[in-house]
């Protein structure tokens, strides 16, 4: 999932003589009528206004990478009326692309790649719908700037919203493109789910839908295979640990996520964090003040569990920072116009100063990696587990003046002591190294387009590393020995106590 911002575009517009001329001369036969009975911000003549003026005049437009494109658009698009419209659309697309992408880009390299994806298509040429030509020059644009981008049609659009607010149907699983394999990779599946239930893991390679291998499909047309309708099952084929073939077959259901979920170990609260959706820091201080009045506001220290949490929106990982944080800035966030901009604690602590750990592990990516950046730079929680995903790019999600919207890299961001997480990752202040490594996991860096680290940019090392089976057990089902670690430590009073504990253990 990754860290959206959700903009809105006020659609409205300036009647200018030029502005009407140059209308009128390339699009006269367009919505005349709306021209005379006037038009609201939502209507497609207020969009063809709006995005006039930065859709034509641009100097790419007489290159002849930019000629090329074109002839090959007409070369593959049925003649309808909508033809005209859709150029429209990917001009409107490209310009927010050059403008607002996290950096700059060559007109000559983004416009090849819009013509092979074209290209790609099936049908004979001529008779492709515009629309279909249209999206598969975006999908192919977006998809080669970095793992995040990318073009939503208007039903991917629709769907992206209602994502963030935690309900929405299919499998529960979080996922992605194998970079060389070409095929699904799974990133997380989401707690309490049907692919939890039924046993999918994190670094799962899913290999065929229903029989039918996936391998070069579009992840559109594969997130398409794998939806239905609720109570309909599909039949997946995974690789696991790239060796064992497991065949399972889940049904779908309507996914209600629940961001926040918590239990106690004797004085010790833990509160497990999914996402970051938009009710996620409300879901916490509710958690928060349910476990202190359980334990009769006894409460001896507090883990905070982002463990295989892959992220959400930004906006909800400064609010949940904030509530342990007394001031100063959670995360920075900079574009390549260098207008910085920085997101500060507001003052009003909710939880008082407890002892507290963070559960961070490979799945734990975008605004759980602030979260736990930002506490482990104030010193406010010993971060404990394995190494983050390390993604430290933002997306913006832009809706385009015709339909559909972009999902764009627009920024990086940065933790209060000046580091980025891009490629680097959280490193815990207390590793637990597995007793065997899954072969499956990724992290950001081995995407493919991924934002390489710069060279000079602050890393942090750990002070220490401990093997995870020197942890005892813990959790609901007695089997979480890294959540072990975390009570031991909370419970054991000092740093230095608990590495002697651990170190009896051991002994």
């Amino acid at each position: 999932m990754g860290i959206s911002l959700l903009r809105g575009i006020s659609l409205c517009f300036k009647f200018s003589t030029l502005g009407v001329l140059r209308f009128l001369s390339v699009f006269a036969f367009l919505f005349l009528n709306s021209i005379l009975v006037g038009c609201s911000s939502n209507s497609p003549m207020a969009r063809v206004f709006v995005g006039f003026d930065t859709t034509f005049n641009r100097s790419y437009q007489k290159t002849p990478e930019f000629k090329k494109f074109i002839s090959v658009y007409n070369l593959y698009a049925a003649k309808t009326r909508t033809l005209k419209q859709q150029i429209v659309h990917f001009s409107d697309a490209y310009n927010r692309v050059r403008d607002n992408y996290v950096e700059d880009v060559e007109d000559s390299k983004l416009l090849a790649v819009a013509t092979e994806g074209i290209r790609k298509l099936k049908g004979r040429p001529g008779t492709i719908s515009p629309q279909i030509v249209t999206e598969a020059a975006l999908d192919e644009l977006l998809t080669s700037l970095d793992p995040h981008s990318s073009y939503l049609n208007p039903e991917e659009y629709k769907e992206s919203q209602i994502a963030t607010t935690g309900e929405f149907g299919g499998l529960g699983i979080e996922i992605n493109m194998h970079p060389k394999l070409k095929v699904i990779r799974v990133i997380s599946p989401i707690a309490d789910t049907p692919a939890s239930r039924a046993g999918i893991m994190p670094g799962d390679l899913i290999t065929h839908v229903n029989e039918t291998s996936i391998k070069g499909v579009s992840m559109r047309d594969i997130v398409k295979k794998l939806r239905g309708p609720p109570g309909t099952s599909v039949r997946l084929t995974i690789l696991r640990n790239q060796a064992t073939v497991v065949k399972i077959s889940v049904v779908r259901a309507i996914i209600k996520i629940q961001p926040v979920k918590w239990y106690t170990e004797g004085k010790i609260g833990i509160i497990k964090v999914t996402h970051f959706i938009s009710n996620s820091e409300l879901a916490l201080k509710s958690a928060i003040r349910e476990l202190t009045a359980k334990l009769d506001y006894q409460l001896k220290g507090l883990v905070l569990d982002l463990r295989n949490n892959p992220g959400g929106l930004l906006n909800q990982s400064i609010a949940v920072a904030d509530l342990f944080l007394e001031q100063g800035t959670v995360v920075s966030v900079r574009s390549k116009s260098a207008s910085n901009r920085d997101f500060s604690a507001s003052g009003e602590v909710f939880v008082e100063k407890i002892p507290m750990v963070v559960l961070v592990n490979q799945g734990s990516a975008s605004a759980s990696e602030i979260v736990a950046g930002a506490l482990q730079d104030y010193k406010r929680a010993i971060v404990m587990g394995r190494k983050s995903y390390g993604k430290g790019s933002v997306q913006t999600i832009t809706p385009l003046n015709w339909d559909g919207a972009l999902r764009l890299t627009t920024a990086l961001y940065y933790l209060p002591s000046g580091r980025t997480i891009q490629g680097r990752g959280i490193t815990p202040d207390i590793e637990l190294a597995p007793s065997k490594v899954s072969g499956n996991k990724k992290a950001e860096i081995d995407l493919p387009n991924s934002f390489k680290i710069k060279k000079g940019t602050i890393s942090q090392a750990s002070r220490h590393t401990l093997k995870e089976n020197s942890c005892p057990v813990g959790g609901p089902d007695g089997k979480d020995r890294m959540l072990g670690c975390a009570v031991l430590f909370l419970n054991s009073g000092s740093e230095s106590d608990f590495l002697y504990l651990i170190g009896s253990r051991s002994n």
